[in-house]
């Protein structure tokens, strides 16, 4: 069965084929397949060790798998930067968000790419373009003229989210964006991710709270050990099933399976 047959969102927007990566001894990846649909929210769980980091910066760029194939919208693709992979509409927001406390919203938002006419900022069409975006992800914050470092860490990591979608992403990678977070700024920044879902986009969530990973993903993937544990629909299992793909407890040695749409894990 391949990866996009039976599901009703066509071929994957991003997918990738038997991706290993070692560091010297250290084998972080072996052969693993992951892949997010078009409008699709995938969640991207493991322990301490499993890879995840690994495989999210090769989808970012920042890491050449030693093997195998990556893939958007069908197209073979060879991420040799993050440039390459901003390029072919993958955007990342790590957890350290890379905002300039600061500067305004508005600049943060646009800071290397400022629009221009001759040497002079356009400010006010990058202003009304910042607001559009914000009224489209239902971000609310008190202006965008405030310094980002008066805003809270919800609003951060939203305006964070934010910056990437005047890139026009096909794909969007959020590296624990609820981490640290207060009750109410966590449903700020969950709400948000169901916007971009909203939006077409496609979203990996890599995240250690599975209670935010199932109040938001459609999917989970989990790895263990460097190699692909299970691939879940999430209507169709249990934290406890998860918990038992992450841990090994279930599945044992059993190999992994290929990933399909709404898969509901190895039998």
């Amino acid at each position: 069965m391949t990866a996009s047959s039976g599901n009703p969102y066509g071929r994957p927007r991003l997918e990738m084929k038997n991706i290993s990566k070692a560091f010297g001894a250290v084998q972080a990846l072996t052969n693993v397949d992951f892949e997010v649909l078009p409008g699709e929210v995938m969640g991207l769980v493991g322990d301490n060790g499993a890879g995840k980091s690994t495989l999210i910066k090769i989808m970012a760029g920042a890491y050449t798998p030693d093997t195998g194939d990556i893939f958007v919208e069908g197209n073979k693709v060879h991420l040799t930067s993050p440039q390459e992979a901003n390029r072919q509409g993958i955007e990342t927001v790590y957890q350290d968000l890379a905002l300039c406390d600061n500067l305004d919203v508005v600049k943060n938002m646009y800071l290397g790419r400022e629009a221009k006419q001759g040497i002079l900022l356009k400010d006010a069409e990058m202003e009304r373009r910042t607001l559009e975006v914000l009224k489209v992800l239902n971000v609310r914050i008190p202006s965008v003229r405030v310094p980002v470092a008066g805003l809270s860490g919800g609003q951060r990591q939203c305006i964070a989210v934010a910056k990437t979608i005047l890139r026009n992403p096909k794909v969007v990678l959020l590296d624990e964006p609820t981490a640290a977070l207060g009750v109410v700024q966590t449903r700020q920044v969950l709400n948000l991710i169901l916007r971009l879902k909203e939006q077409g986009l496609s979203v990996v969530v890599i995240s250690h709270n599975l209670r935010d990973v199932f109040e938001v993903v459609d999917r989970v993937t989990v790895l263990r050990l460097g190699r692909l544990a299970g691939i879940f629909d999430i209507k169709n299992t249990t934290q406890e099933r998860i918990i038992a793909a992450i841990t090994g407890a279930e599945f044992g040695a059993m190999p992994a399976p290929t990933p399909s749409a709404f898969e509901n894990g190895p039998a």
